[in-house]
């Protein structure tokens, strides 16, 4: 399934600024808010779609 994919990738890519955003980076602790949006807004995508598969069946 394409969003779960996507989804893993979203989480792994946040790494490096959630790091920073702990050393004290202002900038970085805006990003991982953004990517956190994202990934939230991922896996309601994922959430309905897993959705419609069991309805479909």
């Amino acid at each position: 399934m394409q969003e779960y994919e996507t989804l893993k990738q979203l989480i792994n890519e946040i790494e490096e600024d959630i790091r920073k955003a702990e050393g004290g980076n202002k900038a970085a602790g805006t990003r991982v808010r953004k990517q956190m949006q994202d990934i939230k807004n991922m896996a309601q995508d994922l959430r309905k779609k897993v959705l419609e598969l069991r309805t479909d069946d």
